[in-house]
């Protein structure tokens, strides 16, 4: 049984190396990624072939269809979102990630392989402080259409998530969770992504989500799921913070209440912008 920490005050580094390996939603092909531990503060990524790791910051996310891409110079590496979450929602705060490839495995479409991967692990304190976490003055909002997200200063982060979508099987949907280490590996790390039957081969013809599939992804056909049974009741509104914290993983998480309206990786990224 892991231990988490309580919050995310305290700097926390991996007890040892760990890995997993798997097929990339969008490019269909095989990589590995090993996590490592560290003295440096934040995350830092290893691309194949390079000795140097490269610290990930905020401004090297790129506003990619339907994943989080971040521009690392060299080489772009996409759908970084469930690994970032993971590091960073089971309180992580000192990583290198060593990547083969140039996309991050998917995995069953959750966090959930990396959240046991670091349980495998362990964590351990580190020996250096955590980068600061951004401090909010005043309230914030950011638009893109109808979708809206707003960060309100509050004692602690919490988050809540509303999704409207005209397929019966979703609807609407809203959750809410003052987020902990313990409450992200159990209420939010497992939700998988999901899509929609009719958009899988415009997706597909596109040139994205060659690695998709039943095992990886929820699949909505209206108002039925072509792959229950579901791990929530309400999955997709859970998975939707899920790639929240993910994409706020870099800045780090403010003290402050996210609202999130139909979020979007877009979306999420203004407001790390804004940050």
């Amino acid at each position: 049984m892991t231990h988490w920490p309580e919050d995310y005050t305290a700097p926390w580094t991996l007890a040892t190396d760990t890995e997993r390996a798997g097929v990339g939603l969008h490019s269909g092909s095989e990589a590995r990624v090993r996590l490592h531990p560290t003295d440096q503060p934040g995350f830092h990524m290893r691309l194949p072939g390079s000795a140097e790791a490269i610290q990930l910051r905020p401004d090297q996310v790129r506003d990619s269809q339907l994943c989080t891409t971040l521009d690392l110079g060299p080489q772009t590496v996409s759908t970084v979102e469930h690994l970032l979450a993971a590091l960073a929602g089971c309180g992580l705060s000192h990583v290198e990630i060593e990547l083969s490839g140039s996309e991050v495995p998917l995995l069953d479409g959750s966090a959930l392989g990396w959240v046991e991967a670091i349980a495998e692990a362990g964590l351990t304190p580190a020996a250096t402080e955590r980068l600061p976490q951004p401090v909010l003055r005043e309230p914030m909002v950011r638009c893109r259409g109808a979708s809206v997200i707003t960060a309100t200063p509050a004692e602690r982060f919490s988050l809540v998530g509303i999704i409207d979508f005209p397929q019966a099987a979703i609807g609407r949907q809203q959750f809410a969770l003052e987020l902990t280490p313990q409450r992200f590996v159990d209420e939010i790390a497992p939700a998988r992504t999901f899509g929609f039957r009719d958009q899988v081969e415009q997706l597909r013809a596109a040139g994205l989500i060659q690695g998709g599939a039943l095992d990886n992804a929820l699949v909505c056909d209206g108002d039925q799921w072509m792959n229950p049974p579901l791990r929530f009741a309400d999955e997709p509104v859970r998975h939707k913070l899920l790639d929240l914290i993910g994409d706020l993983a870099l800045v780090g998480f403010p003290q402050a209440q996210v609202l999130v309206y139909r979020g979007s990786h877009g979306l999420h990224t203004d407001l790390a912008a804004a940050l």
